[in-house]
Parts: C-alpha cells; structure tokens; sequence
C-alpha cells in the first residue's frame, strides 16, 4: 500500500462514528445473501450519515481537477468488503459503468448526487444497448443498493457550487469495472477500466 494511502488511513484514528459505522457493517455483510446484505448496509449508512455522525478528516474532502477522488476508507479482508470515499467537485460525474461484479451501497455524506440508472436490453456484435430507467437526486443520509446485473449507472455531483461527498461500501475490493463509451450508432463499447486510489 503506497504510503500516502497509508497516513490517510492513519488520520482515520479517532475519526467521529467510523467504529460505530464498522461495527455495524460487519454484522451487516455476515448476513447470508446480498439483497439481505445490501438492504441492511443502506439502512446503516441511512442512520449513520443522516445523523452527521460520521467525520471526514479534511484530506477526504479534497477535490481532484482531473476527475473525482476515490480514497479508501476501510478493508475487511476476512469479511471481503471495503468502504470508499469519493469526493467530487461541481460537474464531476462518472461514465455510464457496473462494479466489476460486485455488490454495492451508495450513501450521500455531503452535497447532493444525481444517479441515472440504466437497464441492459440488449448485446449484438460488441455493442452494448441501454434503456435509461430513472433519475434520482440524493441528499444527505441518502443511500441506494447496487446488485449485479443490475448495476449499470451514471453517478455525478447534482450541485454547480459545491464539494459532494458519497461513500460505497463494497461486496470486495473494487479493482477494475466496465465502463461503456457511447457510439454513433446509440449503441456502447465496453472497455476495461482499471481503478486505483488517490491521496
């Protein structure tokens, strides 16, 4: 683990409502199948976040230029997830993506996100076609559950004037995903993206 990533996980000692967030997400991902897994995360990030009860040190809400900021917050190697903080600045959003296969909670910690979900209606010689399904803006204490093959999304900070702050816990330790680039016939490209953590 770069040592950068390292002192960011150090400042967490101490950090107002992690132990309480952790201890309460262990039991949750003990439970026996995803649905019942990710229902009971959401309703803790609901509880925890809409509480304020969980305090970011300053380094987790710094912005990137280049594009969102993803930071680890926590791994549990035995019980197989980890918790993410992404931070994103006015306009910053993601391309239409999945989760490599993985189950995922999404909560709202600051500012307000926009999620566009998409379903896959059909694959044909290496194109991929959606269907947008619904837009949801989501404030504050706000969280909603990703399940493999239902997790195809567009996510991006709804606010022109202001830091937003989400954090997804995952079904692993998210690595890499499928990102999927529009084409001029209204169709996708899949492509492999590679993901890593920032400072």
């Amino acid at each position: 683990m770069p040592s950068t990533i390292r002192e960011m996980l150090n400042q967490l000692h101490g950090c107002p409502g992690l132990p309480e967030l952790l201890t309460r997400l262990d039991a949750a991902v003990a439970l026996d199948h995803p649905e019942q897994i990710t229902q009971q995360v959401k309703l803790d990030l609901c509880d925890v976040l809409s509480r304020m009860a969980l305090r970011l040190p300053a380094s987790y809400w710094r912005t990137r230029a280049e594009g969102y900021a993803r930071r680890l917050l926590h791994h549990n190697a035995e019980l197989n997830y980890s918790a993410v903080v992404m931070t994103w600045a006015p306009g910053q959003c993601t391309p239409l993506h999945d989760h490599g296969g993985l189950w995922c909670v999404e909560g709202v910690v600051a500012g307000v996100m926009e999620v566009t979900q998409f379903d896959l209606i059909d694959v044909e010689a290496g194109g991929y076609e959606f269907a947008e399904r619904g837009r949801v803006r989501a404030s504050v204490g706000t969280a909603g559950c990703l399940i493999p093959p239902s997790d195809y999304h567009v996510l991006g900070n709804a606010l022109e004037d202001r830091t937003s702050i989400t954090l997804h816990v995952y079904g692993g330790d998210l690595t890499h995903c499928h990102v999927f680039v529009p084409r001029s016939d209204g169709r996708y490209e899949r492509q492999d993206r590679q993901l890593s953590y920032h400072d």
